[in-house]
């Protein structure tokens, strides 16, 4: 899947409006998504990065963006990056997140995905923590997150 992955990635990330339509295909594959409506502004091994744009259907009661919708712009980044990072033998799935509001989140949220071990191919499956931090406008870390990712062989 991440060569499958990066390879529509590759094809549409130089086209007019190709990143736009590349993150509409992955809400299009996993819906819940769609929410948050995320941007996808690059997307590499190693290194993973989109955003999502302050609009009311993100926002709580304090007109900031909220908690949980940067929660699943971090799954979305911090999946999309495991994808294309581990060996195609592998495969991968969240069991749980750790995260950190360090302050209200006001404007566009850039969030950027980065595994903290290097992704490798393993007879068994293994635990992969990947980072994601998330910044504001002015660049200052609003949230801050590691993802518990499990990797482990694809079935045969």
């Amino acid at each position: 899947m991440s060569n499958r992955v990066l390879s529509i990635y590759g094809k549409l990330a130089n086209k007019p409006a190709g990143k736009w339509l590349f993150s509409k295909l992955i809400c299009f594959k996993a819906p819940y998504f769609a929410g948050i409506a995320p941007r996808m502004v690059s997307l590499e091994p190693g290194r993973g990065e989109a955003t999502i744009a302050h609009r009311r259907a993100v926002t709580n009661h304090l007109s900031t963006v909220h908690a949980i919708a940067l929660c699943n712009l971090a799954e979305f980044v911090g999946g999309l990056t495991t994808d294309v990072s581990i060996p195609a033998s592998m495969r991968w799935i969240p069991r749980g997140m750790t995260v950190e509001y360090l302050k209200k989140a006001v404007g566009t949220m850039r969030a950027v995905a980065t595994p903290e071990e290097t992704p490798r191919e393993s007879p068994e499956g293994y635990a992969l923590p990947v980072r994601v931090d998330v910044t504001d406008p002015q660049g200052e870390t609003v949230f801050r997150a590691r993802i518990a990712m499990w990797v482990s062989p694809r079935r045969p």
